[in-house]
């Protein structure tokens, strides 16, 4: 991580970039003794993106510089590099399949590494990007739910894997955006997958669990079983559809339309007070009482639409449904009041708010760049990526990224195999797309 140090710190720098549809946030992390700290979180309202894709580059710079800024200022470092994360509609997974046979009747580091290979070998039209080669299951001379084939006895090792593939202009669109901020990035990582390194814990991920991500302008999946991610969507639904409802029903400003969902919304009419009122300025600045129980009979109809494309995508995930355990709900507008009641009795599964676990925070609460606390859903996709590069040494996609920043990556297929090799558990870790 290239950065210009004032503070003196002594431990490794790793820096997040959530570039959202609402907001735009660097998280800066010191990894020092095996423990992730967060010294600074800087953010912007994001004006160029539109459900999770770059619409206007000039003011997608302007929000990352911003956002970069602000947090340079409270870690007093310079930031040069960062992980981003990337999500929108354009996002596909599925999933593909590989077998080789074994010389020598025990598995090594390198059949793991041609079998990965073999079910990497799929057609990815040329408008197509692979972000992600995730290895999820080994089947070894039949036998299946192998985690970590090496080392035992065999002659056929087979690999399930997923893909994880996006559109090239919207992928291109976010790299020029970083490189038009002058920062460069170290991988591109899905959103989802960032914030399941946040907030899932290891049980849930083996009994089986549904990470629901909901930002300002979509609403990211991904599925985990037995410990690996099974299946990964985008739908192209999140917050500011409450919002938008909310401006249109009350026919108030954008920004008063989303204070109001902030302080007053509820996902269940139900839950509030008939009697209850509340103030709500128009955009002729003229306040007037609305009963608050009308904001919820406009919320409902939408989250009730958004509960039943989750679970029709969870229906649709490979015959996963029946083993899940629960959904956990994170993201800025996961905190609407009742949204994880509604849910849990849609879906039929327990459901719970999920808050970034396993790090700690020096961050000075009382700067007036510090939003929140940074357990807060709304940071769990940044504090993802910071997990995501401190966790090993994550490879990134040579081609993917060379695009933008020439010759940096060449040789990185060297470094993956040898990798690749130096594993001891394969499942879980992931390989970027050739």
């Amino acid at each position: 991580m290239r950065i210009r140090d004032t503070l003196g710190r002594k431990g490794n720098i790793v820096v997040g970039l959530d570039v959202g549809t609402t907001k735009i946030c660097a998280i800066v992390a010191e990894v020092r003794g095996g423990k992730t700290d967060i010294i600074a979180i800087g953010s912007a309202p994001s004006t160029g993106m539109r459900k999770g894709v770059v619409i206007n580059i000039e003011s997608t710079v302007d929000s990352i510089k911003k956002a970069v800024k602000d947090a340079e200022a409270m870690a007093g470092i310079e930031i040069k590099s960062v992980y981003v994360g990337i999500t929108g509609g354009h996002i596909k997974g599925f999933e593909s399949y590989g077998a080789v046979g074994i010389k020598g009747k025990e598995v090594k580091p390198q059949d793991v590494e041609r079998a990965i290979d073999s079910g990497s070998v799929v057609y990815v039209p040329l408008d197509r990007e692979v972000l992600h080669i995730i290895p999820t299951e080994f089947i070894l001379d039949g036998q299946d739910g192998i985690k970590d084939p090496v080392g035992m006895a065999g002659v056929r090792l087979e690999v399930k894997v997923h893909i994880v593939t996006g559109a090239v202009s919207s992928v291109q669109n976010l790299l020029k955006c970083c490189e038009g901020a002058g920062i460069e990035v170290i991988d591109i990582v899905l959103e989802p997958i960032a914030s399941a390194a946040a907030v899932l814990t290891e049980d849930e991920k083996d009994l089986g669990a549904a990470l629901v991500d909901i930002g300002g302008g979509t609403t990211d999946i991904a599925i985990y079983k037995d410990g690996s991610l099974r299946h990964t969507a985008v739908l192209a639904l999140g917050g500011n559809h409450f919002t938008n409802d909310i401006g249109i029903g009350l026919r108030i400003p954008a920004q008063e339309a989303e204070r109001i969902k902030r302080k007053y919304g509820c996902a269940i009419t139900s839950m509030v007070d008939k009697a209850e009122e509340m103030d709500v300025a128009g955009a002729d600045k003229q306040v007037r009482k609305i009963p608050r129980r009308y904001i919820a009979e406009i919320i409902q109809p939408r989250c009730e639409e958004l509960t039943e494309l989750i679970k029709r995508e969870i229906e649709n995930s490979s015959g996963l449904e029946p083993g899940l355990s629960g959904v956990i709900l994170t993201g800025g507008a996961s905190l609407l009041a009742g949204l994880d009641r509604l849910m849990e009795a849609n879906l039929g599964l327990s459901v719970r708010i999920g808050m970034p676990d396993g790090i700690e925070s020096s961050c000075d609460s009382n700067s007036p760049l510090f939003q929140s606390n940074v357990n807060n859903p709304m940071y769990s996709t940044g504090i993802g990526l910071i997990l995501h590069g401190t966790d090993g040494e994550p490879v990134p996609n040579p081609e993917l990224l060379g695009r933008i920043n020439g010759d940096v990556f060449n040789g990185i297929f060297d470094r993956m195999k040898e990798w690749v090799r130096n594993l001891f558990g394969v499942n879980g870790h992931e390989l970027r797309g050739k």
